[in-house]
This record gives structure tokens, sequence and C-alpha cells, in this order.
């Protein structure tokens, strides 16, 4: 990751925690999300939060939020979850984004 890109991230208070194998983690606060580090930059995955019992992705069902873990724990997700969701996924794309 380029040095501009690091310096977006830093700006936003997210952390680029951890990176394997192509692979990198990115959270602020509980918020986190997976991207996957290709040669026209990162592909996001879905964002969600870090749970007591892990990493939690936010799912729609009929409208209603979910946070759902693998193995099948799902809860509702509450607006402030949701809203904190929304802000970090935008930002930490905003913070990906090529400049021109």
């Amino acid at each position: 990751m380029n040095s501009a890109i690091a310096a977006r991230l830093e700006s936003l208070d997210i952390a680029w925690v951890a990176t394997e194998k192509g692979y990198t983690m990115f959270t602020r606060g509980n918020c986190a999300a997976v991207g996957h580090e290709q040669a026209a930059g990162v592909s996001l995955g879905s964002s969600g939060l870090m749970t007591e019992a892990g990493f939690a992705y936010l799912v729609w069902r009929e409208d209603v939020a979910w946070l759902v873990q693998h193995g099948g724990a799902e809860q509702p997700a509450s607006s402030e979850q949701v809203e904190a969701i929304r802000r970090f996924s935008a930002d930490l794309k905003s913070a990906l984004a090529p400049t021109t």
C-alpha cells in the first residue's frame, strides 16, 4: 500500500492491522473489513463488527439489519451499529480510492 493511502487511512483513524498472503484487515473501533490486494488496488469485502464471539457481518433480510457470524450465530443490529459500519465502510472506500 502506498504512503498516500496510508496517510488517508491514518487521517480517518482507520488501522491497517494485518496483511497475510494478499489479504489485509482494516479496523476502526469495533468495525472491521477485509480487503484483497490486487494490481488495481484493494478489493473490499463486506464490513462488519468485531463482537465478543468474533467477526459479524452486516446482513439485510427484509429491510432488517442483522449481525451474522460464521457458524450461524446472529443477532439484530442496532441503528447505531448500522450507522457505525456505514460510516466506516464509506471512509475506508474513500481512503483506498485511487487518486487521479
